[in-house]
């Protein structure tokens, strides 16, 4: 027969890896991370992010690899930065492309990169000069109800 003190050892074992277990599940699953040193920023400067936010998903290929850090109004230029933050292991190189996309035709905005072949790797807060705004499709499915499409 088993003691009181190895049931009692069992269930405390149990217990605590359950613990660690829904810990470790609750920061996978929420994106979110111990420490910061696996990750690298980089920015890109756009005309127009209308739709995009905060923590919005950055994808190649519609594989998600990071998620947007910081979007600010440039007071003088009134063109957008956006920051943008990467795993480590993703080189990506200058003459990369970001694009403002839109899951389906009326979904969320997501920011896409498309990979250049430069074979100049970008480095922690080096610049995106690469970039494609977003679509209006509101306005230019109301210019072309109303017949004045360019």
């Amino acid at each position: 027969m088993i003691s009181q003190k190895k049931i009692e050892f069992s269930v405390g074992a149990f217990v605590l890896v359950g613990v660690i277990a829904g810990l470790y599940l609750t920061f996978v699953m929420g994106g979110l991370s111990v420490t910061n040193g696996d990750t690298y920023q980089l920015k890109a400067r756009f005309a127009d992010v209308t739709g995009l936010r905060v923590d919005t998903a950055v994808r190649i290929s519609g594989v998600s690899v990071g998620h947007v850090e910081k979007i600010e109004l440039d007071q003088e230029s009134f063109a957008v930065w956006v920051t943008i933050s990467l795993p480590n292991w993703l080189e990506l190189d200058d003459d990369t492309i970001a694009s403002v996309r839109t899951d389906g035709l009326i979904g969320d905005k997501y920011l896409s990169l498309l990979p250049g072949g430069s074979g100049i790797i970008l480095g922690p807060d080096d610049i995106l000069y690469e970039t494609e705004s977003a679509v209006d499709l509101e306005g230019l499915i109301k210019n072309f109800a109303f017949g004045s499409v360019e």
